[in-house]
């Protein structure tokens, strides 16, 4: 079979949900894959971060062998060995206090919901069924009925309602917006510290600070969505080090897992994370050995190999070099670490062309709302592989 015929029966068997590229990839390794076809191309966007350890790290792979040879599943009707030791190591990774552990990354959104709305119930004196949760314009939190009710994208919402009450929009990177979006029913402020869907967004300097001051001042959670952002994509282990900040509760998933298995994870305080009895919340993949194994692989391998510090040169670098390509469909550059967006022009026609073009000559790139091309390679990516990438994107962006 060939390219076509992996498509033809994806067309036809799939239900149409996304868009892909017409690439059907069938082998990885670092920042490396290959198509059905043989094709080599580099992988410039890590499955949306969750492969910041690159394709099919051989610590992770060795990890997973020996842990799913031995116990991968027991529910949480039954305690494992590994999961006590993820808590520990995510708590003393993040300076919290405790983790409650999920698959995917919205599942650690919704359940960073539950937890805000019946913290502000039992902790914070709001009446039953009436706390508010604000989010901001342009966000990307996952697609569940309750979060796509606070998505900026209305194609998100068109057929799904009803939808769920209790959450307020308000722009992002405007603290004065929070302030005034605060009432007495505000229980938390959802916030991604750089948007990533949105376009890699990164807010005014100052911006997380002020918000935190004013949860603070208003008795507000702040909840940072670190799901994209997190685990060294921008230079930090989490975004809002940057200016800092510590929230009152992390949503973390992707390459909490080295993308070798849905794992996700909410951190937080006793207080928070404490309002959960038996039975309020769980899941039965939450939690499992398996997952759990190589979680705690992947974030060693973040710590050892110096991930956060590598994105953070190598960011500035590939930023730098991007800067000095005279192209005429170029609007701007932004970004932090190995997580950029290239803006185009209106006139640019899009930024899906510049991907089909760049995937030609080996360099998978995704756009994003319409005019961006995001950028975003596994964290282990060389200089010098970012400098093949560079030959591409300076060919395509002047010359398309």
């Amino acid at each position: 079979m060939n390219t076509k015929d992996y498509i033809a029966v994806e067309d036809h068997y799939g239900a149409h949900n996304y868009k892909p590229l017409d690439v059907v990839i069938t082998e990885g390794k670092g920042v490396w894959v290959k198509d059905v076809d043989g094709n080599r191309y580099m992988d410039f966007l890590a499955a949306y971060s969750a492969l910041n350890q690159g394709h099919c790290h051989p610590r992770l792979i060795k990890i997973m062998q020996e842990q799913m040879a031995k116990l991968a599943l027991t529910s949480r009707a039954f305690r494992n060995d590994q999961l006590p030791f993820l808590a520990k190591e995510l708590c003393e990774l993040t300076g919290f206090e405790m983790m409650l552990p999920m698959n995917s990354g919205a599942e650690a959104v919704e359940t960073a919901i539950k937890a805000a709305r019946k913290w502000g119930y039992q902790v914070k004196g709001v009446k039953n069924d009436k706390a508010e949760i604000i989010a901001c314009e342009g966000n990307f939190h996952g697609r569940t009925i309750s979060i796509i009710t606070f998505s900026p994208e209305e194609q998100y919402k068109q057929g799904f309602g009803p939808l769920t009450p209790g959450f307020k929009m308000i722009e992002y990177g405007d603290a004065d917006a929070l302030e005034a979006a605060i009432t007495p029913n505000t229980v938390a402020f959802l916030v991604e510290p750089i948007q990533g869907e949105g376009g890699v967004i990164v807010p005014p300097e100052g911006y997380l600070k002020k918000a935190r001051e004013i949860c603070d001042r208003h008795k507000v959670l702040f909840i940072a969505d670190e799901i994209q952002s997190g685990l060294g994509r921008t230079g930090k282990m989490f975004a809002s080090e940057h200016e800092n900040v510590k929230p009152d509760m992390i949503t973390i998933g992707k390459a909490l897992s080295g993308g070798m298995y849905p794992v996700s994870a909410v951190v937080a305080s006793k207080e928070i994370l404490g309002v959960f009895k038996p039975g309020d919340h769980g899941s039965t993949y939450g939690g499992n050995p398996l997952g759990c194994a190589v979680a705690r692989e992947a974030l060693k391998v973040i710590i050892d190999e110096k991930l956060p510090q590598r994105a953070q040169e190598l960011g500035d670098y590939l930023m730098q070099q991007l800067q000095k390509i005279k192209s005429p469909h170029v609007d701007f550059y932004r970004g932090k670490g190995l997580w950029i967006g290239i803006v185009l022009k209106e006139e640019a026609n899009g930024a899906r062309r510049f991907c089909e073009a760049l995937m030609e000559k080996g360099l998978l790139c995704k756009e994003t709302h319409w005019n961006v091309i995001r950028l975003a390679p596994p964290l282990i990516i060389s200089k010098e592989e970012i400098d093949w990438a560079l030959e591409r994107l300076e060919e395509v962006l002047t010359t398309l």
